[in-house]
């Protein structure tokens, strides 16, 4: 399988946005429904790719 690309202009850190996802858990109490769903989703999206692109940079 290869891997997707990292979209450009990707600058924050997997580490950083983990931390965003993990506040928004905590806030919500790990329910997730209507634009907390989204946003949850969108930022899911961001880290995989700023893993992939941190995986990527260290090979």
């Amino acid at each position: 399988m290869i891997p997707t690309p990292p979209r450009p202009g990707l600058t924050r850190p997997a580490a950083v946005v983990q931390a965003e996802i993990h506040a928004l858990l905590v806030a919500t109490g790990g329910w997730l429904w209507g634009p907390t769903r989204a946003r949850y989703e969108q930022l899911r999206d961001e880290w995989v790719e700023a893993v992939r692109a941190e995986i990527t940079t260290a090979a």
